[in-house]
């Protein structure tokens, strides 16, 4: 299994997306499980990962009262417990792991739930099988609850012999206050202390103030004085004998809570290694509710995930950019994207700014995502499978450190790319053959694409170049896509039509920027009228596309037909898109020369068909509706 670069995911941000998953969990125990998340090529993993993510998504739709409570991580205190037989757990540790274990004891009952409506079925089955191995441990959890308070401290019963020390612990308080008052009560009466003086408390001691001058004249202990010397602190005699029963007694208690807690740790040794397990299914739980919310977040589902190579996506949408754009109170445009065993690999081309970058790191984003068992934002019936490696080759490769221009780098790892892609290899490739002089970058990316081709690799790629273009269209394997472009309101569409090449409508953004048009008109005379023929017939394509899709919108939203007639209209307006297919006002035959929407350029006919006719303009072969077609005069 290969991800390539090394920077995969720095590239396509999927740190963010680990963050924003990181966000939702409910502990450590989750978040160590993100954090360790990872590309996986296996079919039964992957599938089995996202079947309980989208489980877990139905619980929070269906508002079920799931236990999310008392997600705490105290591992390292029970592997402490297992390799020091001197280590006892705290109370605090204790408490911790008394309710843990009672929340995955709830969460185990509540995967054991059998569906309402179909008893004997259980509701939630992937969920349920991670817990099947799962131990609870009710009479670890019955000794804590015995032995701790509401409050996490230990109970005066927790054993015979704590509860007859904290008796004569009470008893104990209650002759140092009472000596603590006599003695008073004596030094006020003597004159000794004023009347408005009273005991004070310091170090655990209750003492008596009293000035430098009297202090002889209290029999005590003294156990502090001011900074000046003035004033100074003693315990009374009375009172020294009544606090040491106190300490006795203190510790007395402390000994008795440590057995206590040794006894407890002594019966949870043993269990350690089960508890561990217990513990890293409360964490994978975590892990899988932090997914599903996110999931929701992002609107995303589990598509029909196939074990093969394919993608088949309708309404794919970035999560990260959707993310952003919401926040604008703005939405990312949906894609449709498809690769199959007939169409492997697309060659996206289209206007700059146009969103061929943006449809390549879609691509990349979901099937990382879907890999590591993530759902991903397409439209319910989407298609996906697995793919064993995944290329990337994108941005700037340009380092300081190795000194690499940017088609040399591109180049390299167009080398790593041939040695070692495969048919399972999904490569993803931006702005191919660029950074170099055209008519040899165009010729080496074109070699590359038939040897990837050759290899039954799939691919997204992006570029500008016309002889990719015309390989794609001839190759069988290989289809163009074009990134439409609307040229009546001069803006991209970010929508990707799949089946013809796309015109980078340079003339069209030139204008739009306001460059003078002598220099337009100069550029399209030294670049000739059949490449501005050849764009303009593509952008034909892409006006007639934008049109029909138009009139198909306009009749679902505004014409009031029943569901019958929406799907045969919707059906017909599709196949128009599709195949510009109108009527034409001409008869041709074969050989007969062509001209194109009024075009000088003459091409000829070499098949046809009703409404069809493959054209061959030069070396350039293209299919188009006969309603485009006119006698060459």
């Amino acid at each position: 299994m290969n991800i390539y670069p090394e920077n995969f995911e720095d590239k396509i941000d999927f740190y963010s997306i680990r963050t924003f998953i990181t966000e939702k969990c409910l502990s450590p125990l989750g978040i160590e499980k993100v954090d360790s998340m990872r590309f996986s090529t296996d079919f039964k993993t992957i599938d089995q990962c996202l079947t309980q993510t989208q489980e877990f998504v139905q619980i929070i739709n269906n508002k079920e009262d799931f236990p999310t409570e008392s997600f705490f991580d105290i591992r390292d205190a029970l592997k402490q417990v297992e390799i020091d037989n001197n280590f006892w757990l705290s109370e605090e540790e204790i408490n911790l792991l008394a309710d843990s274990l009672v929340t995955i004891v709830n969460i185990v009952e509540f995967l054991g739930h059998e569906c309402r409506k179909e008893p004997n079925k259980i509701k939630y089955p992937e969920l349920k099988k991670l817990a099947d191995e799962i131990k609870t441990f009710p009479i670890i959890i019955e000794r804590a609850n015995n032995m701790l308070d509401k409050s996490g401290q230990i109970k005066d019963n927790a054993s015979k012999l704590l509860s007859t020390i904290r008796k004569n612990k009470i008893d104990a308080e209650k002759d140092i206050a009472k000596a603590m008052a006599a003695a008073l009560r004596t030094a006020q009466t003597q004159g000794i202390i004023g009347r408005d003086v009273q005991a004070d408390i310091r170090g655990g001691y209750y003492l008596i103030p009293v000035t430098a001058a009297n202090k002889r004249k209290i029999k005590g202990v003294v156990r502090d004085h001011s900074g000046s010397g003035k004033t100074f602190f003693i315990e009374p005699e009375a009172v020294v004998n009544a606090s040491n029963r106190l300490k006795e007694l203190q510790n007395d208690e402390r000994q008795e809570i440590a057995r206590i807690l040794t006894d407890f740790t002594t019966l949870v040794r043993p269990e350690v290694s089960d508890l561990l397990k217990s513990y890293n299914f409360l964490g994978t739980v975590d892990f899988i509710q932090a997914k599903a919310s996110f999931a929701i977040r992002i609107r995303a589902i589990k598509p029909v995930i196939e074990n093969q190579q394919n993608i088949d996506w309708d309404n794919a949408i970035h999560p990260l950019l959707d993310i952003a754009l919401k926040s604008q109170n703005q939405y990312a445009h949906p894609l449709d994207i498809k690769l199959t065993q007939k169409n492997r690999i697309l060659i996206i081309s289209g206007v700059n700014a146009g969103g061929k970058s943006l449809c390549l790191k879609t691509v990349a984003l979901l099937q990382y995502m879907l890999q590591c068992g993530l759902l991903i934002p397409v439209k319910t019936g989407s298609r996906a499978g697995v793919f064993n490696h995944i290329f990337m080759d994108i941005g700037d490769g340009q380092s300081m450190e190795n000194s690499l221009s940017t088609y040399t780098s591109h180049l390299t790892n167009m080398k790593f790319f041939v040695e070692n892609n495969d048919n399972k290899t999904l490569l993803l490739i931006d702005e191919f053959g660029g950074g170099t002089e055209p008519e040899i970058g165009g010729a080496i990316a074109e070699t590359l694409l038939e040897r990837f081709n050759s290899k039954g690799s799939f691919g997204v790629i992006t570029t500008h170049f016309q002889n990719l273009k015309h390989f794609a269209y001839k190759t069988s394997g290989i289809v163009n896509g074009a990134m439409l472009y609307d040229s009546e309101n001069n803006c991209p569409m970010y929508k990707l039509s799949i089946g013809s090449p796309g015109s980078s409508f340079a003339i069209e953004v030139a204008r739009r920027i306001g460059l003078e048009e002598s220099i337009i008109a100069g550029a399209s005379h030294k670049i000739g009228a059949d490449y501005i023929d050849m764009d303009s017939f593509l952008q034909s394509i892409a006006k007639d596309k934008l049109y029909w899709e138009n009139k198909r919108n306009e009749l679902i939203h505004n014409v009031s037909i029943n569901s019958n007639e929406i799907a045969i209209a919707n059906s017909k307006m599709q196949e128009k898109i599709e195949n510009l297919d109108i009527n034409s006002h001409h008869s041709f035959n074969l050989g007969d020369k062509v001209t194109l929407l009024g075009q000088t350029t003459v091409g000829t006919i070499l098949k046809l068909s009703n409404t069809q006719a493959t054209i061959a303009f030069g070396a350039f072969k293209t299919k188009v509706g006969l309603h485009k077609l006119t006698p060459a005069k």
